[in-house]
Parts: C-alpha cells; structure tokens; sequence
C-alpha cells in the first residue's frame, strides 16, 4: 500500500485526501458504469467507499493489505454495487474489464505460482478450493480483506454478527480437518 496515502487517511489532511479522493474518482465511475446504476447511485457508493477505507486506514486495518489501495477501494465498491443491486432486486453478470483493474474481493490466484508455494501453503491452498463458496467468502472477507465481523454482516446477506462468528468457525475447522486427514 502507499505508505504516503495511508498517512494521509490517518491524519485527515484535507488537501492530500481530497486529492486522493479525486484521483479515483473518474475511474471508480467508470468501474461501476457496467453495473447499470445511475451516475448518483456510483457517486454515493463511492463517497461511503471512500469513507470506509477511511475508517480502514485509522483503525490499522491498511497496513496488512497486499493489494494496492486502488484495488481495496474498489472491492470495497463493488461489495456497496451489489448490495445495492440486491436492494433493488436487480442481477447483473460481471463480466472482467480488460483495463486492468482486478478483483480484489476473490481470493488471489496462486496457480501460476504453486511452485513457489510452501508446502503448508499448498495444502491450504487446495483445500480451501475445496470449501463451499460461502465459507470461501467469509475467510476471505475476514483474513485477507481484514473485514471485521461487523463490516462482513454490512456487506453479506448474514443477519447478525454472532451468524457471522459461527459460519466463520465452522468454515475453520473444516479447513483445519481437511488438512489434518
């Protein structure tokens, strides 16, 4: 992450976030345009985006992120699309944009790389393609994204917090015994 921005986030200096809001703006709107939503609903999404790395970079969450702070800005976006989208009861096919921007709400691919991979992190790799998707999206949400239990009831279609602690339990310890046998 850019150390520079992050600190930026941290102390609220208006002139550096207001630049940083600005730089991603125009890009973030873009993003969204094939989502199908109106110019205001992307403006607002990415306003609470915004905010929500915002919120992200003052309690530490910033500092364990390996994805850039374009991408985490935007995954944060997209999860804000789609619960729109669901509000509105509307579908929409994701179909990747060729410019570059990936998606960093999915678990990072390491298929190219499984050569460079311990073995331990092999092992957690194939079984946690073994998972059901739900448990896939909730350790992912929580470990690589650093969503709080909290945030991941905002942005999911759980209901309570205490939903959310148990799903990500038993998600675990399949995991866990997956890997022990």
């Amino acid at each position: 992450m850019e150390e520079n921005h992050i600190k930026a986030l941290k102390t609220g200096d208006p002139l550096a976030v207001s630049k940083l809001y600005n730089s991603q703006r125009e890009a973030f709107l873009n993003f969204g345009k094939k989502y199908g939503l109106s110019y205001d609903d992307l403006s607002d999404i990415y306003q609470e985006a915004f905010i929500a790395l915002r919120k992200h970079a003052l309690n530490d969450k910033l500092s364990s992120v390996n994805s850039s702070l374009k991408t985490y800005l935007f995954g944060i976006g997209k999860f804000m699309i789609f619960d729109l989208l669901k509000e509105k009861k509307r579908t929409t096919s994701y179909e990747p944009s060729k410019s570059g921007i990936h998606d960093a709400i999915e678990i990072i691919s390491t298929e190219n790389n499984e050569n460079e991979l311990s073995h331990e992190q092999g092992l957690l790799n194939t079984y946690f393609k073994k998972l059901g998707k739900k448990c896939q999206e909730v350790l992912t949400l929580f470990y690589s994204r650093g969503l709080s239990i909290d945030e991941i009831v905002e942005h999911s279609d759980y209901t309570d917090s205490s939903v959310v602690r148990s799903q990500k339990s038993r998600c675990l310890k399949t995991l866990k015994d997956m890997i022990k046998s």
